[in-house]
Order: structure tokens, then sequence, then C-alpha cells
């Protein structure tokens, strides 16, 4: 299967499966899991050769810009999936299925300037490990969304329509310091590879990519001790999670644009 096949078929999976959610929640009324369940897994299995057709090459691993946004979606849903079937979590794919298509659509679309790294055990370690992390953040902070937006319709005494589709508040915010324990523990990971396994960390080209993750690494650190000692919770933690994902997101992203699409003109 081509890639661009796999990618087309991904995107018309998540569209459908998408559709369906909407459909369900102006209903008022909970998808069912196991259709739900059905769309999403051949739509990621559709995405994961998609993926890994761009990916990896004869030479190596093509990270290019937009086909690692594509695997962080692909990473994030199935890990959504995974957990919608012990957690209320499913919710989060009526933000995560327009955004996989964007970022797979994206893939296709736009080719920049990209290095072709040879494949060792040490770099898809690291990789590896700074995908899953950037996933879990990526979720937690579509949780922090959600909570804001359920706090939002409280606080102003407007807890109709699809706010009675979602879990409870309590529930949702044990959602998120889960998350982001987790996240945390991925992304400490992350950087103790990457110090283990790349020959400099504070190399030229990757110095900001390096310093932007220790910022959201530090970042997290303090929402958790704050959640741990002084009690931290609604709009204090949503603040915090959004901070450190926008540090993350300018060292996973912001670097490889500048460096794929604007000094390379591509």
């Amino acid at each position: 299967m081509s890639a661009h096949f796999a990618n087309y078929a991904a995107i018309g999976l998540y569209v459908l499966a998408a559709s369906y959610l909407i459909v369900s929640v102006a209903r008022l009324r909970s998808p069912s899991r196991p259709a739900l369940f059905a769309l999403t897994a051949t739509a990621l299995l559709c995405h994961a050769v998609g993926c890994y057709r761009l990916i990896i090459t004869p030479d190596g691993l093509a990270l290019q810009l937009f086909a690692m946004l594509s695997l962080v979606f692909f990473t994030v849903n199935t890990i959504v999936l995974a957990s919608a079937a012990r957690k209320p979590v499913h919710n989060l794919f009526l933000l995560l299925f327009p955004m996989t298509v964007l970022a797979v659509s994206a893939s296709l679309l736009f080719k920049g300037a990209s290095t072709v790294y040879p494949l060792t055990l040490g770099l898809a370690s690291h990789v590896l490990l700074s995908v899953i992390a950037y996933s879990v953040l990526t979720i937690a902070t579509l949780q922090a969304l959600f909570l804001a937006f359920a706090n939002y319709r409280l606080k102003h005494k407007r807890t109709l329509t699809p706010l009675k589709l979602l879990p409870p508040l309590q529930t949702m915010e044990s959602l998120l310091f889960e998350m982001l324990w987790a996240g945390q523990v991925l992304l400490s990971a992350s950087i103790v590879s990457g110090i283990i396994f790349l020959e400099d960390i504070f190399a030229q080209h990757v110095v900001h990519k390096t310093v932007f993750t220790l910022l959201a690494w530090l970042i997290y650190s303090v929402l958790l001790w704050g959640r741990h000692s002084l009690g931290w919770r609604g709009y204090t933690a949503i603040r915090w999670t959004l901070v450190g994902f926008a540090m993350l997101m300018l060292a996973y992203f912001g670097s490889k644009l500048v460096l794929e699409f604007i000094l390379n003109g591509g």
C-alpha cells in the first residue's frame, strides 16, 4: 500500500468517524462504542501504514516536519483509543479527528527540506520517547481545554447541551493530572535519551529545541509540585498546562518549521 493511498484512506475514515461523533453530540446521545472503536481502529491501521511509508526510507529516518506531526497524531489517537476502553476520554476525539485530518493532509501536501538520519537504536529510542511524550502531553492539553470549557459553562450557569455528555469535573481533573504525570515521566526519559544518544544537544541546529524542551519540563515540574503541595486545580492548572505545551510546540515543531520551510524556502 502506497503512502498516498494509505493516508487518503485514513483521512476518509477519520472524516467519517468525526461526522458520526458530531451527529451523536447534536442529538445529545453517546456514540456506540463498538462502531466508534471499529472506525477509529481502521483509520489508525491506514494511518500507521501512511506514516511508515513517509518516515522509514531505505537510507534511514526522514524526520520531515509534517510527517512527524502526522506520526504524533497517530500516537495520540492510539493512546486515546486504548484509554477509552477504561476511561471516559472518547470525547477528545471531537477535537482530535479534525486536527488529525489536517495533519495527515499537510504531510501529503507540504514537503519541506528534510534530513535523513541513519536508523540506529539510540536515535530510534530517542525519537520514540519524544513522540510518545509529546503525544501524552498533547492529550493532557486537550483534556485541559475540555476542562476549561466545562468550568466556563458552569461558572456562567450554562449547563446545556454538549456539557451533559462530558464526565464530571472531578473526573476530568483527575484524568488531566494522570496524563501530566505520565507525560512528565516520558519527557524526562526523552531528555535523558537525548543526552545519552545525541552527540551534542546544545549544537547550533538543536539548541533552541533543547532550551524550549527544558523550559517545558520545568513548567510541568512546577505545576505538578503545585498540585501536590498547594492543591492547584481549575484555571491555575489549565494555564500552566497550556504554557508548558506552548513551550513543547516551539521545541518540537517551531525549530523544524524554521529549518525546513523558512531558511530553506521550502
